[in-house]
């Protein structure tokens, strides 16, 4: 990929993404191309994806088919975006970072999970996290899971990368994604958003289903979006 469209990718809104792949500029594959590259070139340095979506790129080709038949995108047609492995998802399986869970393929999506499909987003693949969202120990390391190893902040691989939503956080500022889903019980979005200059937001609680999604605090618990 030329240079210049790597930089143009890299600073770009969901919104000029689009327009590019509406202009014929760049495609859903070539965009899930390049990201699955970022994420493998910073596997063994920030280390904020667990697993790719071995479909991503099925599901790009089929993003760009229907484009091109002139069926109507949905407002995330295009869009590759991951989600943090305490959420279900139909194609991978759900770890919440823990061994037990290794092999979990519930073969199913969380409704949230759903609507992005819905909405023509691609499931890039799942994130990195603190183990059991860090309920596994009063001391335990944010970003480190015994499946996924430990997440780095991508702007100082010494520093923290500060709560259990750290490898969507680390994601989205390396540049490894449009956009990550996150989960918080008490900071676990707003920690990581803080920490490595991003944008998360935890929505009020019950307004996003939490359907699917490994739990710790029935008052507490929501998914939230993670972006640039």
């Amino acid at each position: 990929m030329a240079k210049n469209l790597s930089e143009r990718i890299n600073d770009a809104s969901i919104r000029q993404l689009q327009k590019l792949q509406e202009g014929r500029v760049l495609s859903a594959k070539e965009l899930t191309e390049y990201y699955i590259d970022r994420i493998n070139e910073t596997r063994d340095t920030i280390n904020a994806v667990i697993l790719v979506n071995p479909r991503a790129i099925q599901e790009a080709e089929l993003l760009d088919l229907a484009r091109s038949e002139g069926k109507k995108p949905g407002l995330l047609h295009g869009m590759p975006i991951l989600i943090k492995d305490n959420i279900e998802t139909l194609d991978m399986p759900t770890t919440a970072g823990s061994l037990y869970l290794k092999e979990n393929h519930t073969g199913r999506d969380a409704p949230l999970v759903a609507k992005l499909r819905e909405a023509g987003a691609i499931i890039l693949g799942k994130t990195n996290l603190s183990e059991w969202a860090n309920y596994r120990s009063t001391h335990s390391s944010s970003g480190w899971s015994a499946v996924g190893g430990q997440t780095r902040n991508p702007h100082d691989l010494s520093r923290s990368p500060c709560g259990s939503s750290s490898g969507s956080g680390a994601a989205v500022a390396a540049n490894l994604a449009v956009a990550a889903i996150g989960t918080e019980t008490s900071g676990s979005i707003i920690c990581p958003a803080s920490i490595m200059g991003v944008v998360g937001m935890k929505p009020t609680v019950g307004l996003v289903s939490r359907r699917h999604i490994v739990p710790i605090s029935h008052t507490q618990d929501t998914a939230g979006p993670m972006t640039r």
